[in-house]
């Protein structure tokens, strides 16, 4: 998951940890919450119109987290894989 679109705004979290998958009925709330985020107040009955049209079922992810990272480059800290690639070290 990642966001910004200059590196003043580039954001990053790495997530680890045990990932299951399940087979849902329908088009699960989460999923429209998620895509109204995105759209205008004009698009959301449309999408959600066709969106329940396409899917009878969909699969969703989930992730016990066992690690977490979060990155915030525009704080200006790079992290050291990073530095290291832009420094044009080699791995030893």
């Amino acid at each position: 998951m990642d966001t910004g679109t200059t590196p003043e705004e580039a954001k990053a979290l790495l997530v680890r940890g045990r990932a299951s998958v399940d087979i849902v009925d329908g088009v699960p709330d989460e999923y429209l919450a998620a895509a109204r985020k995105g759209l205008g107040a004009d698009q959301v009955t449309e999408f959600e119109r066709q969106v329940r049209s396409l899917y009878d079922q969909m699969a969703r992810i989930s992730v016990e987290p066992a690690w977490a990272r979060f990155f915030d480059f525009g704080i200006g800290r790079m992290p050291g894989f990073l530095t290291k690639l832009a420094g044009g070290a080699s791995a030893g």
